[in-house]
């Protein structure tokens, strides 16, 4: 049995998790723990807020009891608002309060472009412009180009966790580019589990999301590879990336 831990801010999209627990198999369980997600805004100080050592902390020992072999920060706005360096600090940060290795969803989908070999990407963002280029600025960070950068202005996690498949899907496409050659849809408060192998049909291209992404990055730095094509490319490609 391999057991991963997720601190995810609030309530949105959790239920992505048991849904992708499902499609791995029997023996990886997903544990999230939820921390308390502050003032529910796709604003900078507020991510800042939302992302800080402290209110990951307070969520800490009750994953540890889980008996998580490693734990992500399921979160991508409340990771690379802090910048390239800030977020590395954050993950080491995390790692020594759980004394397990430790990522957040920014550097997942850093590590799942390099997987995919996707040396250009675009960006399909939930969020406001603003924050969207805090995006794309990580991910040019880690040595990806981003060819196209879409904001949808939606400021709160609480609508993007309403959206459906429809939005889903409108989403992605508005977002892509004919140079790219993948679409990342940046925002755990995004149901995406069950329709990544539809976006990835519909676009022709890899498609990364944000808590699929996640899962892949916790299987990784417990050094497992799982084959699950209903998750997309991302998941059946071999052998896992190393950090």
């Amino acid at each position: 049995m391999t057991a991963l831990g997720f601190l995810y801010p609030g309530h949105s999209a959790e239920d992505d998790y048991p849904r992708m627990e499902q499609t791995l198999g029997s023996d990886v369980r997903l544990q999230v723990v939820h921390t308390d997600i502050g003032e529910d805004a796709h604003r900078v100080d507020a991510l800042l807020e939302m992302g800080s050592a402290a209110r990951l902390a307070a969520g800490v020992e009750e994953l540890r009891l889980t008996g998580a072999e490693a734990v992500v920060w399921a979160c991508a706005s409340g990771s690379f608002v802090f910048g390239w360096d800030g977020a590395h600090e954050q993950v080491r940060d995390l790692a020594l309060a759980a004394g397990l290795p430790a990522s957040s969803t920014s550097f997942a989908f850093a590590h799942a472009v390099r997987e995919l070999g996707a040396a250009r990407v675009a960006v399909a963002a939930t969020y406001p412009e603003d924050v969207a280029a805090h995006f794309s600025a990580f991910l040019e960070s880690a040595g990806t180009e981003v060819v196209s950068v879409r904001g949808s202005g939606v400021i709160t996690a609480a609508e993007v966790g309403a959206w459906g498949r429809e939005e889903v899907m409108a989403l992605a496409r508005a977002g892509d580019h004919p140079d790219a050659a993948a679409v990342l849809l940046p925002d755990t408060a995004l149901h995406t589990a069950a329709h990544v192998r539809e976006l990835e049909a519909a676009l022709g291209k890899p498609v990364l999301t944000a808590n699929q992404v996640t899962v892949w990055e916790a299987l990784r730095l417990a050094g497992r590879r799982v084959n699950a094509p209903a998750l997309g490319a991302l998941f059946t490609k071999e052998p896992p990336v190393q950090a």
